[in-house]
């Protein structure tokens, strides 16, 4: 029967996240989910949240519980320009626009800047809640070829310049997500160069820097293009996802549009989730509380590695990551990480298959997986669990045809 609905075009355009569907299958009972990018919920500042709510609902009840400025509570925005100045961004707190999350961040950007069949730029793989954010606004994905540091700078050369033009590059330079990659300095200056030189402007994810291992981040692409970069942030990892508290700084010139596609979209984020976080990290919470995280990120991260280079079988590729919450594994000729998941997720382990992180030709021998949100403990075991699967299934690509 017929439906009286007719939907946009764009509505054609989305779909379901494979790590949401993965995580419906995690509530599995006994199963070690290495699947979903998520915080471990052991870090989350449960104390210091709960004082910050008393203290926000005993002190400023009305103001809090009331509708807020769309721009964002004002000295969180000026916290933020503080905090960025580390990174060498030189912001005016009129240029911080809180969301809610860096997803909608993403999403605001995509409504304002991508047109249908104008050109964005994004490496090779890539965040899949990116390409989620933006194909809704039908640009046309070019993939930049990439490497282990993340874009190669002679593939700004080759986007397209003609009218459209490429609305701009997409790029995670810290511990990407999904490969935990990471940009040293010369390729991050010889990247800026080259979208400069081509006239493509950049757009800079940032939720994983606060979370390294050995060394402090570099200075961030927005510090080298002020003027020809939007950047996004995040207090999901270093406090918690629930509040969905994000960032984006921006141009003078594009905050205006920004600001009303944020008002469209919801009015304003949250103004007590706001107050309740500026209060817990005024006095510089956050540089007692991350160093924690770190600490118990790094434990795990060497747990993964050490369980890999056991367990895995020859053929496997992987590079320890230096910070973020992720490894990006590459399985040997003939395997299929999607076709694999289900005798995982029936060996109580789950992953997600890498073919969803690009926007063009997948890869369908690579698979990520998140060492966060289990003990070490944990790791070791899903890891051993994961190297059976790989090698019962390698084993069976092996085997001589009748």
């Amino acid at each position: 029967m017929s439906t009286v609905w007719k939907q946009a075009r764009r509505a054609a355009r989305m779909n379901p996240s494979i790590i949401r569907e993965i995580l419906k299958v995690t509530e599995k009972p006994g199963i070690l989910s290495m699947a979903g990018g998520l915080p471990s919920a052991d870090t989350f500042p449960v104390d210091a949240l709960k004082a910050a709510c008393d203290k926000v609902l005993s002190e400023n009840a009305k103001e809090a519980l009331q509708y807020a400025a769309s721009e964002g509570f004002g000295p969180l925005r000026e916290w933020v320009a503080r905090r960025v100045s580390s990174l060498g961004i030189n912001a005016d707190p009129d240029q911080v626009l809180i969301t809610s999350g860096s997803q909608q961040g993403l999403d605001l950007v995509g409504k304002i800047l991508c047109d249908a069949g104008a050109p964005v730029a994004v490496e090779t793989p890539t965040y899949l809640g990116a390409l989620q954010a933006f194909t809704p606004y039908e640009p046309i994905f070019t993939s930049l070829a990439s490497d282990d540091q993340g874009p190669l700078p002679e593939a700004f050369a080759k986007l397209p310049h003609d009218a459209p033009g490429t609305r701009f590059a997409y790029l995670l330079p810290n511990y990407q997500n999904p490969t935990g990659r990471v940009m040293g300095l010369e390729r991050r200056e010889a990247v800026m160069a080259a979208a400069k030189a081509a006239g493509v402007p950049i757009v800079e994810d940032n939720p994983y820097g606060d979370l390294w291992f050995d060394e402090p981040p570099l200075p961030s692409l927005t510090s080298m293009w002020p003027e020809g970069s939007i950047y996004l942030g995040s207090f999901s990892k270093v406090l918690t996802p629930g509040f969905r508290l994000g960032y984006i700084i921006a141009p003078k010139e594009l905050y205006p549009k920004l600001l009303q596609a944020k008002q469209a979209a919801d009015l304003h984020t949250p103004g007590f989730n706001q107050r309740v976080v500026y209060e817990v990290i005024k006095n510089g919470f956050l540089d007692e509380h991350v160093p924690k995280i770190r600490a118990r990120y790094k434990a795990n991260r060497d747990a993964m590695a050490e369980g890999l280079k056991q367990h895995l079988p020859p053929g496997c590729a992987w590079q320890s990551p230096k910070g973020g919450m992720f490894f990006w594994i590459r399985l040997p000729e003939g395997m299929d990480a999607m076709a694999l998941l289900p005798q995982a997720v029936e060996a109580n382990i789950a992953f997600v298959p890498g073919a969803a992180f690009y926007a063009h030709t997948p890869d369908p021998r690579t698979l990520r997986l998140s060492f966060v949100t289990l003990t070490p403990e944990l790791i070791s075991e899903g890891v051993a669990i994961l190297g059976r699967v790989l090698h019962e299934a390698l084993a069976l690509v092996d085997e001589p045809t009748p």
